[in-house]
This record gives structure tokens, C-alpha cells and sequence, in this order.
């Protein structure tokens, strides 16, 4: 008997032509409700369109002011005198100040790791399907929270750390911005807030990285980033300082084919055969002294050192090392990468949200220019003293001699 009067009421509410469409309004509302939800969850997790968002919101005078700001400050940083060695013994000398014609190639350095920023975000955007990701996990990257990076790759430029950050993020618990925030170097003064909205919305057990490499040049961002969290955990992706220092050559001179030969930026004086460290492609190679500073805020234990030569022939075995480090499961293997022999260098087998592979932009694999032996036969001899104190104090011979 109630079974049947329970059938008839709904009989009768659903025979009812008004009260059929407000049940269908009510249940279409809250399926559109639910796929605004899920949308809103999924889009919050795209880095680079969290960073545009940012800068679209300035107005034209103030990415002026501030790009002008930054631009100063870097240049006053890379022409800072550094501190002297004594327990090295070489021709190195402290940097002067350099003349106005330096001051315009540094802009241009400067200029060229913006764009060089910019066109990897392009270039990743284009090769990669946007993710389709279910309702629910779209539902779940919703329900995150942005946090502070636990580990930052600190550095160094032109080591490989773009592609060490590209393979990182096919791991599950990874989750990093895509551009490089340069915080801790450029926009410090934003404060803490804005620097975590930049950062993607992460879930339990996960971990927030970011990679900006002129952090471990800058002598300001140790201190800055101890003062954040003395937990964090840092990557430094090395390289053949020789060949790092050609290599950030040609990234200046791809774009301003105008500036100096490397040959005359290399030395004060041919004739001697006296380095010029106050070029910043020749100061960052000396890697005992940055890491020095850095040591100052951090023991050696927070510090991984990846090498970027084995990045290349070995990433299972380098990637290893780095999920080892950030205490995650090796999930990143072998089964990841196939070598790209046109590039040369290894390519993904699936990107991070793709089912297709996926190499590094133009932007990566540019051909170096013929360089004088003799001139890389003296920056080695220059460089090898130095590479002995950071093998020293990294216990590990990375062997560029």
C-alpha cells in the first residue's frame, strides 16, 4: 500500500508539464555548476597562464619601471666585485668595473635569457596537447593549495636545467611552474604572497618546485631563500664550465648577432692572455666561489649537484639521483626517454598531460661557433684550479680536466 502511494506521488510530479522542467532546469543547473568547478580546478594548475595572468594585470609603466629595476640590479650584480681566493692560486683577477659598451652587452645577456624564457613556454605550449583529464581528477587538482617551493633548481645557466625541470614534471608528486619566477633575484620586493600565487596548486604528498638559475649567481639569494624555509632542498645542474660559457655565447649571440667575437670578450689583454672574469659568461663558470656563498645559509646535505653531461647520456641514472634527493619513488626510468640523435640529446617518450613525445624547443641544441683552440685551451687552464676546489668541496670529480 505505501509502495503504491510513494509510485503515484511520483506519477503525478512527474506527469505535472511545469514541474517536469524545474526538475530538468535543477539537475542541468547543477551538472553546469559541477563542470565550472572542475574547469576553474584544472585551469588553476596551467603555470604559464597563472604568470600571464600576473602580468596582464600591471599596466604598461609599471613592467617599465619594473623590468628598468631589474635590469639595473642585475647589471650592479654581475659587475660586484667578488671576494678574493687566496687559497687558489691563478692569474684570476678581481673584475673592474667595465665601460659602457660592456654595460650594453650585459643588457644584452640580459635580454636574451628573457626571451630565451619565454620562447621554451612557447615552444612547450605548441608540442604539447592540452591535458583531458577526467571530471574527478579535474574535481581533485581544484581541491589543492598553492604552497611555497620545498626544492628550487637553483642553477646554472646553460647547464641543463630546463630539460632536468621538463623531466621532473612527468613525475606524479612534482608539481613546478613552467617560467621562471626570479623571485629571489628580480622581484623579491613583491613579497612572499606573490611569489606563491605563481606557484601551481599542489595536494597532499606533493611537492612545489620552481627553476630559475641566476639564483645561484645572485649574491643576495641564499639568504633570501633561508629566510623563506631552511628546509629547502637545492639543485644545482653543473657543466663543463668552458663549454657553459660558449654555450651562453651563442644563446646572446642568436640574438644580438652584433656584439664582440668570443674571443675578445674572453680576455682583458690577448697578448697575456689575461681572462676578463667581469664577463658574466666567464664569472659563473667558477663555481667554488658561488657555491661558497651558498654554503653560508645551507649545509652541503641540502645540496644536490646533477651533472649536466650525464643529463644527457644517462637521465634515467641523473633523475634517479633527484628523486632519491626529494625523498620520492623512482617512478622517472629509462622507459621515459629515447635518444633524439637530430638534437642530441634525449626527448621524452610522453610530456607531462601528453600521449605524444616531446623534445625541448629551438630555444635548445643550438650550434656552437668555431672557437680558436688556443682560447679554450687557455680557458681550461684558467678554469682547472677552480673546478679542483668545487670537485673538493662537492666530493665529487665531475671530470671536465
Amino acid at each position: 500500500m505505501e509502495y503504491s502511494l510513494v509510485c503515484h506521488s511520483l506519477y503525478a510530479l512527474w506527469s505535472s508539464p511545469v514541474k517536469k522542467k524545474l526538475i530538468l532546469l535543477s539537475i542541468m543547473f547543477l551538472v553546469w555548476v559541477y563542470m565550472l568547478y572542475s574547469c576553474v580546478g584544472y585551469c588553476s594548475t596551467m603555470p604559464s597562464l597563472v604568470v600571464d595572468g600576473y602580468r596582464g594585470k600591471e599596466t604598461g609603466s609599471a613592467v617599465a619601471r619594473r623590468t628598468e629595476s631589474s635590469r639595473t640590479d642585475l647589471v650592479s650584480r654581475l659587475l660586484a666585485k667578488p671576494q678574493p681566493w687566496e687559497d687558489i692560486e691563478s692569474d684570476y683577477e678581481e673584475p673592474s668595473i667595465r665601460t659602457a659598451a660592456s654595460r650594453d652587452l650585459l643588457d644584452n645577456e640580459l635580454e636574451a635569457d628573457r626571451a630565451d624564457d619565454w620562447d621554451e613556454m612557447r615552444a612547450e605550449q605548441q608540442q604539447q596537447r592540452a591535458p583531458e583529464p577526467s571530471a574527478m581528477s579535474s574535481f581533485s587538482n581544484g581541491s589543492g593549495s598553492k604552497k611555497l617551493p620545498q626544492a628550487i633548481i637553483i642553477g646554472v645557466k646553460k647547464g641543463g636545467t630546463r630539460a632536468l625541470l621538463e623531466f621532473l614534471r612527468v613525475h606524479p608528486d612534482i608539481r613546478a611552474v613552467g617560467a621562471e619566477p626570479h623571485f629571489f633575484d628580480r622581484n623579491y620586493e613583491n613579497g612572499l604572497d606573490w611569489y606563491r600565487e605563481l606557484m601551481p596548486k599542489t595536494l597532499e604528498g606533493q611537492i612545489t618546485m620552481e627553476k630559475t638559475p641566476s639564483y645561484f649567481v645572485t649574491r643576495e639569494a641564499p639568504a633570501r631563500i633561508s629566510a623563506m624555509s631552511r628546509d629547502t632542498k637545492l639543485i644545482v645542474v653543473v657543466r663543463d664550465p668552458v663549454t657553459r660559457a660558449i654555450s651562453d655565447y651563442t644563446q646572446t649571440l642568436s640574438k644580438k648577432p652584433d656584439i664582440p667575437s668570443f674571443e675578445s670578450l674572453t680576455f682583458k689583454n690577448r697578448t697575456t692572455g689575461l681572462i676578463d672574469t667581469s664577463w658574466s659568461a666567464i664569472q659563473i663558470g667558477i663555481y667554488a666561489k658561488h657555491l661558497d656563498n651558498w654554503l653560508q645559509y645551507f649545509p652541503m646535505g641540502q645540496i644536490l649537484f646533477v651533472s649536466g653531461e650525464r643529463l644527457i647520456t644517462d637521465p634515467a641514472g641523473e633523475l634517479g639521483r633527484v628523486q632519491d634527493f626529494l625523498g620520492l619513488k623512482r617512478i622517472i626510468t629509462d622507459k621515459h626517454f629515447y635518444f633524439n640523435q637530430t638534437k642530441g640529446f634525449p626527448c621524452l617518450k610522453k610530456a607531462e598531460g601528453s600521449s605524444k613525445p616531446h623534445c625541448l624547443g629551438k630555444t635548445k641544441g643550438r650550434t656552437h661557433p668555431n672557437i680558436d683552440p688556443e682560447v679554450v685551451q687557455r680557458l681550461r687552464d684558467f678554469y682547472r684550479p677552480f673546478n679542483m676546489k668545487f670537485y673538493q668541496m662537492t666530493g665529487h670529480n665531475f671530470g671536465w680536466d
